[in-house]
């Protein structure tokens, strides 16, 4: 005979091949399990000795059968005494039965909600020690959902298993009972056990699959919410909250569509099981009322069979239901193994090596490397940084930088060559070493919605209040801080929303201050904000680079000229390396990245002073916009340069001033322009003006 899963689906019974990994989570909690099984031992018990009382009193007590073999003992008692006997022993059986109901509901939820949680933190722990490549292909709310919602499926089946081997169980004792009995009757309703095993199969081929769609559909509409609120800003910006309503609205309805039809697909299961065990009590019902007719059986022993029918097909409705309840929290399970099965794409050796100390000199050496689908990201890049080195990167988008710098952390491994640090393969090496002895400020300020003193602290938990302080000093952020209402202890909002950008970026160089490592890694950290907070950042980092191996990726290439090593990348390559000098006369690629940047400005303020002969001058300035008063000064140069008038010689001035700034940070002469009474006048003025921008005190040595 051809089974009805054998038709290409699955096995009623095939989920139960991922059972044993739940043996692991259940041994800290071999006691609750005990207990579990040791009640459905004693449930069982109380639901064959149910029906007794009842059988008792109407053959014995209001018959003239004799009492059951085992009672011949209470054969002298009296009718009455028999009676409330029988009426206690019910009672009894029952307040046992309730008893025992609220001990297996403590039991079994203190362990559902054990495992839970153990299964939660080992998804959330494995999670993040997964790539950011697959952090890159997988959606954050389908994250979310794992660990949330399908986590909770090792408690359901563990708490689903004990009922069913109670059920089991009973079924077995009522069975030889009834065989004891009347054979015919036992035989007779055993009828229904075939089709309601042959049922699991139907609900394994037709209506598991569709479980694991519905799952998939809510999973997607949680994936929705979590993006929209993460993409509020732009949402509201777009004025797109309706677009993202219909498309939240839409997938919704299609889950709930799909929700219902499986619950009623589910429900009409249920039906057909309950018809099934209903025609077998008919049966049994009118043929053990034909032996009592016949005097085969007393009245007695059929409202035993009547009792016992009626408790053996519960628990066989119940054996058909749990089963196709176990198929759906199995379904669930398998997707959290699915997660947990996943092999992080950076492994850390055995035999890996912990540093305890460490110089932060750090070597590529014929790196190549290529993202799953996006080939020689990085081709063949070697290069020396001997610790204190300022190294920085530069190159067209797509160049590869940011994935260097990724190499650096270990969030990725080359597929050939090594990386090193202080003379040892990074792989060699734990990736606590290595990651504890980086610290990073990215592009984008990645905070905690938690308290300001909270997010300087993630840069070394165990720091004191005083260390934090000097963390956001050294950071330029202490003044900030201490104008708000409540200071250090500021709630900053998710991804610190309630803070402007550059002062969520001045948290990320305190935290980085912090931590105080060896290695510092700068990812384009002034490129989304303003000039003047640019400047107030860049005199932070300036401290923070201090005696310390630094990697800093920009586009502004003004902000890179005192770089030591300056590597010019293009399509995965480094075709220039040097000093800024050394590659803006080579005349390659980097020469051309400055020219973009900054020829334009440079040939217009030219033009317009050259009858003035202020060209060279206003050039340089230019040229040259990467010290202290960088952009500030370039603009000021380009606004002078156009002055016309009686403008031009408080223009000479003020240029003539600020040169000795720019080429070799002089202050002096840009001061006493600014400190001059009456002979000064406008020149002055601006001088004064500028100084202010820059942050410099007119008055010093120069006063």
């Amino acid at each position: 005979m051809r089974l009805p899963w054998r038709s290409g689906g699955p096995s009623p019974w095939e989920f139960f091949s991922d059972a044993p990994r739940i043996l692991p989570y259940l041994r800290p909690y071999r006691h609750l399990v005990a207990m579990s099984f040791g009640m459905v031992a004693i449930g069982s018990l109380m639901s064959l000795l149910a029906p007794w009382p009842l059988a008792i009193m109407i053959d014995s007590v209001l018959g003239d059968k004799p009492l059951p073999a085992p009672l011949h003992e209470l054969e002298g008692l009296g009718t009455y005494q028999l009676l409330a006997l029988t009426v206690i022993a019910g009672l009894l059986i029952t307040g046992a039965q309730h008893g025992l109901a609220v001990v297996d509901n403590y039991v079994n939820t203190k362990l559902d909600q054990s495992l839970v949680l153990d299964l939660r933190s080992d998804l959330f722990r494995h999670v993040q020690r997964l790539s950011l490549a697959f952090h890159d292909r997988t959606r954050t709310g389908q994250m979310m959902f794992e660990i949330n919602n399908q986590a909770s499926g090792i408690g359901a089946i563990v708490v689903a298993i004990p009922p069913l081997l109670q059920s089991i169980i009973t079924v077995a004792g009522m069975f030889v009972i009834l065989l004891r009995l009347e054979p015919t009757l036992a035989l007779l309703s055993l009828g229904v056990v075939p089709p309601i095993y042959f049922s699991a199969g139907y609900y394994a081929r037709r209506i598991q699959p569709r479980v694991v769609e519905v799952r998939h559909l809510e999973s997607r509409s949680m994936q929705i919410v979590h993006e929209a609120i993460s993409m509020m800003r732009v949402i509201v910006a777009f004025c797109r909250e309706g677009h993202e309503y219909r498309k939240f609205r839409s997938q919704a309805e299609e889950a709930v569509a799909a929700r219902v039809d499986v619950t009623v697909r589910q429900t009409m299961f249920s039906l057909v099981v309950t018809m099934i065990t209903a025609i077998g009590s008919s049966l049994v019902l009118g043929f053990g009322a034909y032996l009592v007719l016949q005097k085969r059986l007393t009245a007695g022993e059929l409202l035993v069979v009547i009792g016992y029918v009626a408790a053996l097909y519960s628990p066989l409705e119940q054996i058909s239901n749990t089963v196709s309840g176990l198929q759906q929290q199995f379904i669930t399970f398998r997707s959290t193994l699915r997660v947990l099965d996943t092999e992080p794409e950076i492994h850390e050796r055995p035999d890996a090596r912990r540093l305890t100390s460490c110089r932060g000199h750090v070597a590529f050496e014929g790196v190549s490397f290529s993202y799953a689908e996006r080939h020689g990201t990085l081709c063949d890049v070697s290069f020396d940084a001997p610790p204190g080195t300022r190294v920085a990167i530069v190159g067209p988008t797509g160049a590869g930088k940011s994935t260097l710098l990724s190499l650096i952390a270990r969030f990725y491994d080359p597929q050939q060559g090594r990386v090193t640090l202080d003379g040892h393969d990074l792989r060699d090496l734990t990736l606590a070493t290595v990651r504890e002895r980086i610290s990073m400020v990215l592009q984008e300020p990645l905070l905690f919605s938690d308290t300001l003193e909270a997010n300087i602290l993630y840069g070394r938990m165990d720091a004191s209040h005083e260390e934090v302080i000097d963390a956001a000093r050294a950071a330029n952020a202490h003044d900030f801080i201490t104008e708000l209402k409540h200071g250090y202890a500021t709630m900053i909002g998710e991804r610190g929303a309630r803070l402007s950008g550059g002062e969520r970026q001045r948290l990320s160089v305190a935290r980085a201050f912090l931590k105080d490592a060896p290695i510092l890694i700068l990812d384009e950290p002034t490129s989304s904000i303003d000039s003047k907070t640019e400047s107030v950042i860049l005199d932070a980092l300036q401290r923070l680079m201090e005696g310390r191996t630094t990697f800093m990726v920009a586009h502004r290439l003004s902000t890179i000229l005192h770089a030591d090593l300056i590597l010019v990348m293009n399509h995965g390559r480094i075709v220039e390396h040097g000093s800024h000098e050394h590659l803006m006369a080579a005349g390659g690629l980097y020469a051309q990245l400055h020219e973009a940047q900054h020829g334009a400005a440079r040939r217009g303020a030219t033009a317009a002073v050259s009858s003035d002969g202020l060209a060279e001058l206003t050039s340089a300035i230019v040229e040259r916009g990467g010290s202290l008063s960088g952009p500030a000064l370039a603009e000021m140069a380009r606004a002078m340069a156009l002055r016309e008038g009686a403008d031009q010689d408080p223009a000479w001035r003020l240029l003539a001033a600020a040169w000795p700034l720019m080429s070799d940070g002089e202050t002096d002469p840009l001061r006493s322009l600014a400190t001059m009474n009456g002979a000064g006048g406008e020149a002055a003025r601006l001088a004064r003006r500028l100084l202010d921008d820059l942050g410099i005190a007119a008055e010093g040595r120069a006063a």
